[in-house]
């Protein structure tokens, strides 16, 4: 028992070497920070700053559902387009069971695209007044 946990930790070193070593690094720079690190105080100090423009407005904003509804179906068919790019790179050893299967994901994605059509999950323009149409004018 004790030669096969030698083996392991023979084995296994460099990682465990690796992982304090990252530890100790980041624990360094914590410290190292909070020791050499400017304590500046001041009247804009407390004032959100962003790429050197100062803030105005209200921070708390609101906006559309549609933003967030179009970031979920970004990620949801951005996720469709890496799984049928490792389909792709592997299609002559998956077979015909594999092209079935991405067959199959295709036909399931595309039905969540024609629902989220159908219920308006895809419309970004407002709705046309009563009797007018959607062209723009000119």
């Amino acid at each position: 028992m004790a030669e096969n946990v030698t083996d392991i930790l023979a084995h296994h070193w460099a990682t465990g070497f690796f992982v304090f070593a990252t530890l100790g690094l980041c624990a360094f720079m914590v410290v190292a920070s909070a020791l050499l690190g400017g304590r500046s105080q001041g009247v804009s100090k407390s004032l959100p700053f962003e790429s050197g423009i100062v803030g105005t407005g209200d921070a708390r904003q609101r906006f559309s559902v549609k933003f967030y509804l179009v970031a979920m179906l970004f990620v949801i068919f951005d996720l469709e387009a890496v799984f049928l790019f490792a389909w792709a790179i592997v299609i002559r050893e998956v077979g015909w069971t594999g092209f079935w299967g991405a067959a199959i994901f295709i036909l399931i994605l595309l039905a969540g695209l024609i629902y989220d059509s159908r219920t308006g999950a895809l419309d970004w323009a407002p709705e046309p007044a009563e009797g007018g149409s959607r062209k723009p004018a000119g």
